[in-house]
């Protein structure tokens, strides 16, 4: 099977590569080693280089999208930028890469009809539900509006019932739940989610879309200051500095351990599994932030505080966790890491390395510089 693969270098196209070249995959990555992401002067690794053909470009590069489709079997859309603060100010960045760099390779599909292709994957997010599924006792399953920087500043970080504005509950949320992202990050991954299942039937192929949790594991990169909080904890843990928590601490994600997102890629890769559809890609736990820095700390058995600060950034969301029930059905996919051993491996793995001034804070300045962080009293 030839499987080109979009942002082929990064934390999930990389592990994807080896697993799929493991088993008798001819693989193609297309990567444009982005210097947030890879670091200044980046190359392909050797490992990568050793069982895939790597070309450097760029995604919105038509010429180069004409010549590496031509005879793949799948195309897994990894290309995109990532960050729920980044995409709120750098928004030319997001739409250019991820939506006309999408726009952009279905283009080439239409018009150049490549003769072997037969499925579409790409990674949509969980971002696009926004704040997502909720119960409120009263009316039961609904869908908040994104919390405003007014509620925030008070202290009121839950969302509200959109009915009554009473208290609700946080629960699974499922893929049926209806589109409401809360950043321009979210929006770009709907819009690329609803291209590719758009155009799949047209093209007759099969697309997946899969929305990824929070994916994190050895191998993410440790110096970009715009995702991934275990990251950010960690270094600033070995450091000696103080963990500055945002809101109360009690927000939560769905942390997803890379090699289950690994195993249920792959598997919806199969040929097996077809149709037009979108899945999501998680744990299925939610854990907050709070547990997080907790845990990193007692790790490390570091003497740093962690400190609950009240700050919000524009576009956050308040938890997150995913319903796994579509995707167990179709694929049999049921994820095997604990959070606990996952952030184990992690932190193992990241020792390795020093620990790297990630910019988290030139981060932070330029949010508040627009307008997009705020602080609360908690």
């Amino acid at each position: 099977m030839k499987i080109l693969i979009t942002g082929g270098a990064g934390f999930i196209g990389s592990r994807l590569a080896k697993k799929l070249a493991a088993q008798g995959a001819i693989v193609t990555v297309l990567d444009n080693l982005s210097e947030q992401v890879h670091g200044a002067a980046a190359k392909f690794s050797p490992d990568l280089q050793a069982i895939a053909r790597c070309i450097k470009a760029d995604v919105c590069d038509s010429n180069i999208i004409v010549e590496l489709v031509a005879d793949q079997e799948v195309i897994v859309h990894l290309a995109a930028e990532t960050g729920t603060g980044q995409s709120m100010y750098a928004i030319e960045r997001y739409e250019r890469v991820n939506i006309r760099g999408t726009a952009i390779l279905l283009d080439v599909l239409v018009n150049h009809r490549p003769k072997a292709l037969r499925k579409l994957v790409v990674a949509s997010s969980r971002a696009i539900y926004g704040e997502g599924e909720y119960l409120c006792g009263m009316h039961g399953t609904v869908y908040p509006a994104p919390r405003t920087a007014e509620a925030m500043a008070g202290g009121r970080f839950e969302p509200v019932c959109p009915v009554c504005t009473g208290q609700v509950a946080s629960t699974a949320t499922c893929e049926d739940a209806p589109h409401g992202p809360s950043s321009f990050y979210g929006l770009t991954k709907q819009i690329q989610e609803q291209m590719v299942l758009m155009f799949a039937p047209a093209l007759g192929v099969d697309g997946i879309a899969l929305r990824y949790q929070n994916v994190y594991g050895p191998g993410q990169s440790l110096s970009n200051p715009y995702t991934g909080i275990l990251a950010v904890f960690s270094n600033l843990v070995r450091q000696g500095k103080p963990i500055n928590v945002f809101e109360d601490g009690n927000e939560s994600r769905d942390f997803v351990y890379i090699d289950d997102v690994i195993d249920a890629t792959a598997a919806c890769i199969d040929p097996a599994i077809r149709g037009v559809l979108s899945v999501n890609v998680g744990s299925g736990v939610r854990t907050s932030v709070l547990e997080v820095a907790n845990a990193i700390v007692s790790y490390f058995k570091a003497n740093v505080p962690v400190q609950v600060t009240g700050a919000f950034r524009v576009g956050d969301i308040r938890h997150n966790v995913a319903d796994l029930r579509r995707i167990r059905a179709l694929a049999g996919f049921s994820p095997r890491w604990k959070f606990i051993d996952g952030l184990d491996r992690f932190l193992a793995w990241a020792e390795q390395f020093d620990a790297a001034n990630t910019g988290f804070e030139r981060s932070l300045t330029e949010l508040r510089d627009r307008g997009m962080l705020g602080t609360a009293k908690v």
